[in-house]
């Protein structure tokens, strides 16, 4: 895998160039966050509102950028020793996995009365769940799950098979009908090509946001001509039950998503130009996206319900709205709580579940850089 897989090593000075990473995170987690809110409300209130149109505009790139983001740095540790691999790309990813499996649950099956803990068949029912969960990603934690997954996958096939092939066999494996497949083999399918994509041209993306930043005028025409034909295309509805919209349709989704994930790149990248507050916040959130995505679940769900059950009458977009800041700024808010607490386990992962030790932190933090970051979505 020529270029990719060599260890990326910013110079202190190039640090700046790096910040569209989490600028481009933040956009991401923030679009997921508002889908789950946005479409959980919807259901719930019975109808739709602005933000759906948002949700259906972002639907082909939303979740690939994502993916495309979280191969770009695979390159540094593809090459170690499986030891330190599992540790950094597997253990990471099914630590947390486990532990927000068993939080969710908990909170799902209500078993945090008295009562419900000695019910013997809720228990053993509770039992197959969390088993059922290791082999069956469990609800918005598939992400987590699949991050592991493909981490795995790249590594065995690094140097085995040539990496044209496997991202051809890649892209043919998105493109496949729905055909039933068990949701892990269903989403490994759809979405496996964009992070390995990520992996083999991570020198050219960031080369690509280098480009975008010397050449505002002319990213800028390249995004509203992206915006212009991304809307036409999810908006024109085909008639099919399988793909209700031509961005569906197979090839013009993989299309769309590739399409989009450089489109989310050369923004993110156009904001870090410009700087500001904006900027600074969707950082903020690039930086902990794993702290929202963990977190956002139990703070969306309460909001949500606390609406529906309120009988005000409110604008569903306006609902959504509420549902989404709450679902993003609840958790960031928890996790600076407890920050050095011994609470603090959920979100960093605690020595004790280290395979190899942590790397000594430098003396001084250059902003925007991390020698090796943590693999998080």
């Amino acid at each position: 895998m020529a270029g990719a897989t060599q260890p990326l090593r910013p110079h202190p000075e190039e640090a700046a160039r790096l910040a569209w990473v989490d600028v481009a995170k933040g956009l991401c987690i923030l679009l997921v966050v508002t889908m789950h809110a946005t479409l959980g409300t919807g259901e719930v209130l019975g109808g739709e509102g602005f933000l759906h149109t948002v949700v259906a505009f972002a639907k082909p790139f939303r979740i690939p950028d994502f993916f495309l983001l979280s191969g770009l740095f695979l390159g540094r540790v593809i090459d170690r020793d499986w030891r330190l691999f599992a540790d950094r790309r597997v253990v990471h990813f099914a630590y947390f996995y486990v532990l927000w499996v068993l939080i969710q649950s908990v909170f799902k099956a209500g078993l945090i009365t008295a009562d419900a803990v000695g019910a013997e068949g809720k228990l053993a029912a509770f039992g197959w769940h969390l088993a059922e969960a290791v082999v069956v990603p469990y609800s918005t934690l598939w992400f987590v799950y699949l991050l592991a997954v493909f981490s795995v996958v790249t590594k065995l096939l690094h140097r085995r098979v040539p990496p044209l092939v496997t991202l051809a066999v890649a892209a043919g494996l998105q493109m496949l009908p729905p055909i039933g497949l068990p949701l892990l083999l269903e989403e490994f399918c759809g979405r496996y090509v964009y992070f390995f994509g990520g992996t083999l041209f991570a020198e050219w993306i960031f080369g690509f946001a280098d480009r975008v930043r010397a050449r505002v005028g002319l990213a800028l025409v390249g995004l509203a001509v992206w915006a212009v034909v991304e809307a036409v295309l999810v908006f024109s509805p085909t008639g099919l039950p399988d793909h209700p919209s031509v961005a569906g349709l197979p090839g013009v989704s993989l299309a769309l998503g590739t399409v989009g994930a450089l489109a989310i790149v050369a923004f993110a990248s156009l904001m870090t130009r410009a700087g500001g507050p904006v900027t600074a916040a969707l950082r903020a959130c690039g930086r902990n996206s794993i702290v929202i995505y963990l977190g956002f679940f139990l703070p969306m769900a309460l909001t949500r319900t606390l609406i529906a059950k309120s009988g005000v009458a409110i604008d569903i977009g306006l609902a959504s709205l509420i549902v989404t800041v709450v679902a993003v700024t609840v958790p960031l808010a928890f996790e600076r709580l407890v920050r050095g607490t011994r609470a603090d386990v959920l979100f960093r992962r605690p020595a004790a579940f280290h395979i190899v030790p942590e790397p000594a932190k430098p003396r001084r933090a250059v902003p925007g850089l991390r020698p090796e970051p943590a693999p998080a979505p």
